[in-house]
């Protein structure tokens, strides 16, 4: 049966889909802004994607991967969200450009969401 991420309200699949569309915008070298995000989710606004990027930031954190969230930023300001890792955020976003995402074996939901209740502690 054919499964859609629009019918999911689980944040650990949603997380997955943004995981599939931030190495996407990797390998085109392109920063997203919380509105395209919000677009390419289905989401009428841009809302707040802290729970579902944390899965993700959470995710590359723990296993040593390049800060793939530090793609997604704020329209006025360029930059990342309050609260998403990151040091110097355009040699972050040029560590994440450079990365081979495709060999990656993208994480299951499940993974997603237990790097997001490590970090969190919940």
């Amino acid at each position: 049966m054919l499964k859609r991420f629009s019918a999911e309200k689980k944040n650990e699949w949603r997380s997955l889909q943004i995981w599939q569309i931030l190495i996407a915008a990797a390998h085109n070298r392109q920063i997203l802004t919380y509105g395209i995000l919000a677009k390419h989710l289905g989401y009428k606004g841009a809302g707040v994607f802290a729970s579902q990027l944390g899965h993700v930031a959470f995710y590359c954190n723990q296993n040593g991967l390049p800060p793939l969230t530090s793609l997604v930023a704020n329209e006025k300001t360029g930059l990342p969200g309050e609260g998403i890792p990151a040091e110097d955020t355009s040699a972050d976003r040029e560590v994440v450009f450079r990365f081979n995402w495709f060999d990656i074996v993208p994480p299951l939901p499940s993974e997603l969401r237990e790097a997001y209740l490590i970090a969190t502690k919940r």
